[in-house]
């Protein structure tokens, strides 16, 4: 039976993305995503917010941390993977992230960045 684990998403960065390097000198990039969901209960509007770590590897990680700050928008895919540590006081900790393989701009450009004037722009 084939599997499949794909994850599409936009939302607004809730932080600025972090650049980091592998010791091979790949760039890595972790931001943060969050997206809401609005519905009604009877009379009642109610909205549930949802909060992803996401990382991105290789030229196009450069680009994000180059573009987009806290609260720009985003449109993400990628996968699900699954982390695993253990933490300084020696408990288990784990959680989901995206690993994005693919993204796209939404919106203007960002305040105070000088941003490509179109996707041709962009070193992919």
């Amino acid at each position: 039976m084939p599997n499949v684990n794909k994850v599409i998403m936009v939302g607004h960065l809730t932080r600025d993305p972090q650049l980091s390097y592998t010791p091979s000198q790949t760039a890595v990039v972790d931001f943060g995503l969050a997206t809401s969901y609005r519905y009604t209960t009877g009379s009642e509007q109610r909205e549930e917010t949802c909060f992803i770590d996401a990382r991105m590897f290789g030229k196009r990680a450069e680009v994000i941390n180059k573009y987009l700050k806290k609260g720009a928008p985003l449109y993400i895919e990628g996968r699900l993977t699954f982390d695993q540590w253990e933490a300084q006081d020696g408990t288990k900790r784990s959680k989901h992230r995206i690993t994005v393989t693919d993204f796209q701009f939404l919106g203007g450009k960002p305040e105070g960045k000088a941003g490509p004037k179109d996707e041709q722009d962009i070193p992919f």
